[in-house]
């Protein structure tokens, strides 16, 4: 995948800073983001303001991009990663140093003089970069300072290239499989006792998430945290919901995926209703789908979050409804933003909410506004869409309805 680092360099050069350092595991999106490589150990990834070794056409826009990485990971990184330079700390006698120093110092020292080497004395850093790397650093004599814009971030990773846009769409078609299935089990179940009933069991949340989960695996993507949230459970919107569903409740699904391989997420939400819904129910799930329609219509380049997170307001409040907006201390209502960035995170920039910033071409968020109260039931609708120069484009094909269909 091609990067646009400018930005970073550009903020480094403002400074007079040598270069850029992430000291993370490759759950660490950044680290992902920029090294081009993901490992369960922390290891280094150094950028230069200085460009690199060789041309950015055989990098993927990652020249002056350079790696520490442990003689374990040595191979697999010089197969995967398309960057400058990839070292191993024992070309930097991490092994001695540790014997003399001890294994805090011992790899300080390393990675000061993989510093060093690319004549680097001074770095900007992470926000949520080890304290401990960075007071070693500088007892080691190098300038350590905190880059406080979450650049990449905001401004690089917030853009999606094409590819990127290309794996978050398929991740959300992995995501509209699992929640065919989720909705079929929920149709298809009988009634016995106002309790809904498959295969001769009491249907439960446990047991709809378990094929939710079978069914991301299948399509190569995994998740922990899915939401089969019934009732008064559905009021609360992170409530992953537990137990059997009933007839006649409102039942929030909430599915946000990762593929395997790429580590781009999903997001998706739908709420369902077995059996007849009370005239409230009806109604609540009605304003939710015209605050959804409303807000994403708003959705294009140039267009604040705020501004779209205010759409979403507008109908929910002059429904009769509270929302954070109008009553910052309400506990039912609207209760959250209206959506969020989604990327190599499920929740990361830009934001569709008070503070929400310019949207633009390539970013990609979420669409999610709800009702909620445990009297009644959560109402929740969410689809995926990607900013376009002339408005957005939505990743979501999945119909949405209140009654299930199998």
């Amino acid at each position: 995948m091609d990067i646009d680092l400018s930005p970073l360099r550009s903020a480094l050069e403002a400074e007079g800073i040598d270069g850029y350092l992430i000291d993370a595991d490759g759950s660490d999106s950044d680290q992902r983001y920029v090294s081009d490589f993901t490992a369960p150990d922390p290891y280094q990834t150094l950028v230069t303001t200085n460009g690199g070794a060789v041309d950015s056409s055989d990098t993927g826009g990652r020249e002056g991009v350079n790696l520490l990485v442990s003689g374990l990971e040595y191979g697999r990184a010089r197969n995967e990663a398309e960057v400058d330079s990839i070292a191993r700390r024992a070309d930097f006698d991490y092994r001695e140093l540790v014997a003399e120093y001890g294994p805090y110092e011992g790899k300080i020292r390393a990675i000061a003089a993989f510093l060093e080497s690319h004549d680097v004395e001074s770095v900007a850093v992470p926000a949520g970069f080890p304290t401990g790397t960075a007071d070693g650093l500088r007892e080691q004599g190098l300038s350590v300072t905190v880059e406080p814009d979450g650049i990449v971030e905001t401004e690089i990773r917030a853009s999606k290239t094409e590819w990127e846009i290309e794996q978050i769409q398929a991740t959300q078609r992995a995501n509209e499989q699992a929640m065919a299935v989720a909705e079929g089990m929920i149709a298809s179940a009988d009634v016995e006792d106002g309790i809904l009933v498959h295969e001769g069991d009491p249907l439960t949340s446990e047991r709809v998430t378990e094929e939710i989960e079978i069914t991301l695996l299948r399509h190569g993507c995994g998740l922990d945290e899915t939401i089969v949230a019934a009732g008064a459970d559905g009021a609360d919107p992170h409530n992953r919901g537990s137990g059997p569903l009933e007839a006649g409740e409102l039942i929030v699904i909430d599915i946000f995926p990762r593929d395997k391989e790429t580590g781009y997420f999903g997001d998706m939400t739908r709420t369902f209703l077995r059996g007849e819904p009370s005239e409230e129910q009806r109604r609540r799930y009605d304003v939710t789908e015209k605050a959804y329609e409303a807000a994403l219509e708003a959705v294009e380049a140039g267009v604040t979050g705020s501004a779209v997170h205010d759409v979403a307001c507008d109908v929910i409040e002059n429904a009769g409804y509270e929302s954070l907006r109008s009553d910052p201390t309400t506990k039912t209502g609207f209760i959250h933003n209206t959506g969020h960035g989604v990327g190599l995170d499920i929740h990361e920039q830009p934001t569709v909410s008070p503070s929400g910033g310019e949207l633009e071409p390539g970013h990609v968020i979420s669409i999610e506004p709800g009702i909620y109260d445990p009297a009644v039931g959560g109402v929740r609708i969410e689809d995926l869409v990607v900013v376009t120069e002339d408005g957005h484009r939505n990743f979501n094909e999945y119909e949405v309805r209140l009654e299930p269909s199998d």
